[in-house]
């Protein structure tokens, strides 16, 4: 019996993964996104760019790098598709997630793994602040930055300009080298990343952000951290 228990825990460890191989299997539909065009921006990449083989389902899958964060061996993995202009992402980030990452992360029994799926639209600063913090993921710092995205978020997410001095203010708050950040930023260096991460989002039916899967269900209530212990409960990461 008790071998019946484990072996299916790690079936649904690895579910979320198998939905993954099941989009590859039955394909992905080219996704239109226009070449980004520098505005104020000098330079830097602030939308979806063109993949030339965007019809290539392994080769988006592959493009489309998560953020781990914890245990690779945990129980329990939570992905979180999370957009940071989004006010409810800012509020899960600032409430839930630090909890979830107190409580189990730093624990051992849950690993915690972001996505990039910055929205657009009214959300015209969401790509560019998701490339700013792989930017300086390059120096080990995208946890922070990420942190300081979504901590400063009404600063800049109503800024009348592209904020890239806020952009460039956060990187020296987070401590990496600023000449690296910035060559970084004003490029396109890791907008086929996150245009990825989106792709892939879209095709495992990701509608709004955040959303939430623990070991591929669904979190229908995000900010329902009571639940989402729960849910976590019943995976194994007590």
């Amino acid at each position: 019996m008790a071998a019946q228990k484990k072996a299916q825990k790690k079936s649904d460890m690895t579910k979320f993964y198998w939905i993954i191989g099941l989009v590859i299997v039955v394909g992905i539909g080219a996704i239109a996104f226009a070449k980004y065009k520098s505005t104020d921006t000098q330079g830097a990449a602030d939308k979806p760019v063109a993949l030339a083989d965007s019809t290539n389902v392994r080769s988006i899958y592959q493009r489309a790098t998560p953020m781990p964060m914890g245990n690779a061996n945990a129980p329990v993995k939570l992905v979180v598709f999370s957009d940071y202009q989004c006010p409810y992402c800012g509020q899960w980030a600032s409430q839930v997630q630090a909890a979830l990452i107190n409580d189990y992360v730093k624990t051992g029994k849950l690993q915690f793994v972001y996505y990039d799926f910055p929205l657009g639209g009214a959300h015209k600063y969401s790509f560019l602040a998701a490339r700013a913090a792989r930017c300086a993921g390059e120096q080990n710092k995208f946890w922070e930055y990420h942190d300081v995205l979504f901590g400063q978020q009404s600063e800049w997410s109503f800024s009348s300009g592209v904020p890239m001095d806020e952009f460039e203010k956060y990187a020296d708050q987070v401590g990496v080298n600023r000449t690296q950040f910035d060559t970084c930023l004003k490029s396109d260096k890791f907008a086929d990343v996150v245009t990825a991460n989106r792709m892939l989002g879209d095709q495992l039916g990701v509608a709004a952000t955040p959303t939430i899967l623990i070991n591929n269900r669904k979190v229908l209530e995000p900010l329902d951290y009571a639940e989402i212990k729960n849910m976590i409960a019943k995976e194994g990461g007590v």
